[in-house]
């Protein structure tokens, strides 16, 4: 994996988060085959209840009605060979290495075109600094995440499913494995479908977040020729700010009002997609998951940090961990009441077209999309 960009050696970056992140639990080989067999064949069996309980089904899917007992065509639909993307069974290390080959597709364009390598004075130890960065923080995360669906990596789009990670919540939230499993790649499934029934989404997503990063990188090569000082006194803020339970993180120092607007339409449609899933991983109901709401529970008080040590708990909060558990609950309660108000068809309106996402501010007031979207 090569990279021009002047801010970070992403090679290096993934090679940081390999050396510095922790493996992961120690099990039996049988054991660890069982768990990566298990996690491939939840990813294949999410797939149908995924398509049924949404309703949804990916652009240009092969499609037939369904018969009744009398042999009149029902209202359902079977989708023929749904192509949600690969899915992949990895380690911590190998989810950063991903990720780093993701984050370069998305930012190198924009920092050549800004031509941010001859505003810095383009340095092999200034990329080394920012591949230290980077790859320290997805260390971090690395040990954190479940499965991620990965829509800007090099070929098709991929769902990598963090194996270690898996193992891990299953043992500490003593969950039925084989339910959990299902349970996570509902989850994950229902993103991918997101994106394969929006094929429009990836793309919309890249480019807001390419205008943001635009206007953000201009701020922080600025902030990169301040004086000491400020730098530290940014960290400060940041940190104590993470202590008090605020939802911040050191890019929200560096931004304008127009810039956290941006972030916050952003992360409206972050919310949904999130929020989304996270009901359909549940609508699926018992006769799927017959343990969902034991692991439901659980899995909320996990999330929520129940008898975490207070350093994980600030480090939740400086990684932006914290905000991203309010998304899922914004989302959530967002899917939810749209529901009551159209039905679930009148929610999957919402990926019709980009015009159709939620704002920021309908994120917090459902009706208002209802109002502007089917009235």
């Amino acid at each position: 994996m090569t990279s021009t960009s002047a801010l970070v050696d992403w090679q290096t970056a993934a090679q940081i988060a390999r050396r510095v992140g922790r493996p992961g639990p120690v099990a039996p080989r049988a054991e660890l085959d069982d768990l990566v067999d298990g996690l491939r064949s939840a990813a294949r069996d999410a797939v149908p209840h995924v398509l049924r309980v949404t309703r949804m089904r990916p652009a240009g899917a092969e499609v037939e009605r369904e018969r009744d007992a009398s042999g009149r065509f029902t209202r359902r639909v079977t989708v023929k060979r749904p192509d949600l993307g690969d899915v992949r069974v990895v380690d911590r290390a190998t989810w950063a290495r991903a990720n780093t080959t993701s984050m370069a597709a998305l930012t190198d364009p924009v920092l050549a075109d800004l031509d941010v390598g001859a505003r810095l004075g383009e340095s092999s130890a200034a990329r080394l600094a920012g591949a230290a960065e980077v790859g320290g923080l997805l260390a971090l995360l690395s040990t954190k995440v479940l499965g991620q669906f990965d829509p800007y990596g090099p070929g098709r789009p991929t769902l990598l499913l963090v194996a270690p990670n898996v193992l891990a919540a299953e043992r500490a939230m003593k969950v039925d494995p084989h339910d959990f499993r299902l349970w996570v790649c509902l989850h994950e499934q229902t993103h991918a479908l997101q994106f394969a029934a929006a094929p429009w989404l990836a793309d919309h997503l890249a480019g807001r977040l390419g205008g943001l990063l635009r206007d953000v990188t201009t701020s922080s090569v600025e902030l990169s020729h301040a004086p000491l000082r400020d730098k530290v006194a940014l960290v400060g803020r940041t940190l104590l700010d993470a202590v008090r339970g605020d939802l911040t993180t050191p890019v929200d120092q560096v931004m304008g009002p127009e810039q956290k607007e941006q972030l916050a339409e952003i992360t409206a449609v972050m919310a949904l997609l999130e929020g989304h899933a996270d009901v359909m991983m549940d609508a699926v109901g018992r006769r799927v998951v017959p343990s969902v709401r034991t692991i439901r529970s659980r899995f909320e008080k996990r999330r929520d940090g129940e008898g975490a040590p207070r350093l994980d708990v600030v480090l939740r909060r400086v990684l932006g961990m914290d905000a991203k558990l309010a998304q899922y609950r914004d989302g959530a309660a967002f899917v939810r009441e749209i529901e009551k108000q159209v039905g679930r068809d009148g929610l999957n309106a919402v990926w019709a077209e980009p015009a159709h996402l939620p704002s920021a501010r309908e994120i917090a007031d459902p009706r208002a999309w209802v109002r502007r979207v089917h009235s």
